[in-house]
């Protein structure tokens, strides 16, 4: 028998994406967005408001970088939450985190985290922010053989039910595989 809880945040797992774009001044400002999806092949959704110091960067930078957090970096994706850029504008050197200007959009690559989705901006709508995938880049460490291995990538997920942070790493089954089984 189930049971009702208080809750209407219950997807689980969440994914914990790093949202990182440029202040006026050129500085790196990085927020946790735990609400962020695919909205077409080629087209993220990033559930923000425009209260975010984040998003009014995305728009007038007309870009930004979402990276894949990792359980290496669990305290700095955290913190990275937790502490807001419209207070605390050095939050981004506070981390020690490093981070590389991406060549292909007006944003900056957050070096310690494994993978990163470069977006051009589309729009802010009443859903948050819709960015264009113009590329994605991995850690060359993340590798095996010309594939990802998403075990070595130990991406993390957010559980909303006790705030906590788990590490997504073994595989459990092939997608669009083994369902047939069960094909008649």
């Amino acid at each position: 028998m189930k049971k009702s809880i208080k809750t209407t945040e219950a997807i689980f797992p969440m994914p914990v994406l790093m949202i990182a774009t440029y202040n006026d001044d050129g500085s790196v400002d990085v927020m946790n967005a735990a609400w962020g999806t695919m909205f077409e092949r080629d087209e993220v959704l990033l559930n923000l408001t425009e209260t975010h110091k984040t998003v009014k960067n995305i728009k007038k930078r007309k870009a930004f970088t979402i990276s894949i957090a990792d359980a290496k970096h669990v305290k700095e994706a955290d913190y990275f939450g937790m502490v807001s850029a419209n207070t605390e504008p050095n939050k981004f050197e506070k981390s020690g985190m490093t981070a590389t200007k991406s060549t292909r959009v007006d944003a900056p690559i957050i070096n310690e985290f494994p993978i990163c989705i470069e977006c051009k901006f589309v729009e802010l709508n009443d859903c948050g922010v819709i960015g264009k995938v113009v590329n994605v880049s991995a850690d060359e460490r993340v590798f095996k053989g010309d594939k990802i291995d998403m075990s070595k990538v130990e991406a993390i997920a957010f559980d909303p039910y006790t705030h906590g942070y788990y590490k997504v790493t073994d595989r459990v089954g092939n997608a669009f595989s083994d369902g047939l089984k069960l094909k008649k």
